[in-house]
């Protein structure tokens, strides 16, 4: 037997920072940050198969498109393909006036001025130098102390900003990275970048951002919050430069980190599309520009086509958006719970009638404003109950069942979700209401009929008709329907009794379509029938004559006037 491996003892818990004048518990959010796409670069490198130059330019315009103002588009000193991307964006001017590109470099002379090489003739670039500063990445990968490792952050600085003067053409702005920074030690991560920006000189005009990754989530986002505010109050010259956030998923909280982040004092954020990048991914830009959409936040981001988005994103990556995905993901406005479909149903109508803040139960925002259609809301299997199905057939059949109709037909169609095992669409549920409640054998099939109110009486004059003889049912009473129970029992001995009975316009207009919904108590048997018809009248009496076919009369004799009963009863 394989050996238990299993064992917590082998982690230690990451430290807390001692910090009892924490104040972003009690801010929230206002604004949307600046967010900062590294889709092509951080989530390229960690696909499967990298992006081709086309489909990264591709990519380029779908981020543009939706109003992402900072790209980063690549690692050109460490990749050919990068570089060559990078010279296309500039040569053939797709770089929009208002965006501008970001590359990453490490702290190395000689990549630096690569870097620089790609960007020859960029009307504006942000040029991202970074090493990491953690004690395992010290101790294990360079071999240094806290010194030798602050030389190669300062030794970075110089040449980002010596090799930049010989590109005076181009607005630069400097970025810098503490890699690893949540792992850091937060006093050696404000000493380190307290260096860079000596150099840099933020205070008199150059423009620079530090940016602080959680390269590797390990703690919970609280500890991280209290690591940025740390890190605010100590750092020199922090109204000069503009503090931005690189959070990862490995605890699966990149998002609440990077909002919390921002309650702490950051700017700006870092993060790619549905989260992709190394391991479990890198803050998702689209779970958090929905987050503030539905607090009433301006995210800067324009999501509303989301079903393009998806298509190029995955397209591109050949990685699929999962279907619970926060705010995108396929299912996520779907609900298939019988109690979940009646409360949408209900909540939907009352937003329709009040309008007001949207406060639908179960949807945090309106589907439309990403694209969905209302189709994918509610949809029908086994586990949905008659909320579902009455919201189904008002909304895609304009047909509102009353309650007990409502109650009687989930029980059928529940029973087709049990027995295919499977969904049951709105095409099939409209067809199944109509075999059970709308179709009416022959002979109970209204040709014609004719009313006549006398005070508080009607007096009815049915037609129907069975094989080219017709037949005509008379009597009065005080309503349509209990006239024809009345001249059907006469006539033909049909003993019924009116148990429930429902009638609606279906559109508001003059000569509107009418629906009438009829159950009856035929010889003990409870059956219901259905009729549209112009007018309601005829939708009452075309309903009882469904309802007394369903009971098992399926035809009128026309040679002995009595009723025929199907063999089957």
């Amino acid at each position: 037997m394989r050996p238990v491996q299993f064992d917590h003892r082998k982690y230690a818990a990451t430290p807390a920072i001692a910090k009892p004048d924490r104040r972003w518990p009690d801010r929230r959010l206002e604004q949307a940050p600046l967010f900062a796409s590294v889709d092509l670069r951080d989530g390229n490198q960690a696909l499967e198969r990298p992006m081709s130059v086309e489909q990264k330019l591709r990519f380029f315009d779908l981020l543009v498109g939706i109003g992402l103002t900072e790209i980063e588009v690549g690692f050109p000193s460490a990749s050919r393909p990068d570089f060559e991307f990078t010279r296309r964006l500039i040569d053939e001017g797709r770089i929009p006036d208002h965006v501008t590109i970001q590359v990453l470099t490490q702290a190395r002379e000689d990549l630096i001025r690569r870097t620089f090489e790609a960007l020859d003739g960029v009307r504006r670039a942000i040029v991202h130098v970074y090493n990491s500063t953690s004690p395992a990445q010290r101790e294990q990968v360079f071999g240094l102390d806290r010194d030798g490792v602050r030389t190669i952050a300062e030794n970075g600085a110089r040449w980002v900003r010596n090799v930049a003067r010989e590109y005076p053409d181009t607005e630069w702005t400097f970025q810098y990275s503490p890699e690893s920074y949540s792992a850091t030690e937060p006093d050696y991560a404000v000493t380190v970048v307290d260096a860079v920006n000596a150099i840099w000189r933020p205070d008199r005009g150059q423009r620079v951002i530090i940016n602080l990754p959680a390269t590797v989530e390990v703690a919970t986002p609280n500890v991280f919050a209290d690591q940025i505010e740390w890190f605010c109050d100590h750092v020199a010259m922090r109204e000069h430069f503009a503090l931005s956030l690189h959070t990862h998923n490995d605890r699966g909280t990149g998002v609440a980190a990077a909002e919390l982040g921002l309650l702490a004092g950051a700017d700006r954020l870092e993060g790619t599309l549905f989260g992709n990048g190394e391991r479990t991914g890198n803050m998702d830009l689209v779970t958090i520009a929905m987050n503030l959409y539905s607090q009433g936040i301006d995210p800067s981001i324009d999501l509303s086509d989301m079903e393009r988005i998806e298509g190029i994103y995955t397209e591109c990556t050949a990685l699929p958006v999962h279907p619970r995905h926060p705010w995108a993901g396929a299912l996520v406005y779907t609900a298939f719970s019988g109690s979940h479909q009646d409360a949408i149903g209900k909540g939907m109508s009352h937003q329709q009638q009040h309008g007001g803040p949207w406060q639908v139960p179960y949807l945090p925002i309106d589907p439309r404003d990403l694209g969905r259609e209302y189709e994918a809301v509610v949809r029908i299997n086994s586990q949905s109950g008659k909320g579902g199905v009455a919201y189904v057939m008002e909304r895609d059949h304009g047909i509102t069942l009353p309650r007990w109709l409502a109650v009687e037909f989930a029980r059928a169609v529940q029973a087709e979700a049990e027995a295919t095992g499977a969904e049951v669409d709105s095409r099939s549920i409209r067809s199944l209401f109509d075999r059970m409640y709308l179709h009416t054998t022959e002979g109970w099939q209204l040709q014609g009929y004719r009313l006549n109110r006398q005070g508080s009486q009607v007096e009815i004059d049915v037609q129907l008709a069975q094989d080219g003889v017709v037949q005509r049912l008379t009597e009065r009473a005080d309503g349509v329907v209990s006239a024809l129970v009345a001249a059907l029992e006469r006539r033909y001995g049909i003993a019924a009794e009116v148990v429930e009975f429902d009638e609606h316009a279906l559109e508001h207009s003059t000569g509107a379509r009418a629906l009438a919904a009829v159950a009856l108590a035929v010889d003990g048997r409870r059956v219901a029938g259905v009729a549209i018809a112009e007018d309601s009248a005829g939708a009452a009496v075309q309903a009882v004559l469904t309802a007394v076919a369903r009971s098992g009369i399926v035809a009128v004799d026309p040679d002995t006037n009595t009723a025929a009963v199907a063999a089957s009863r």
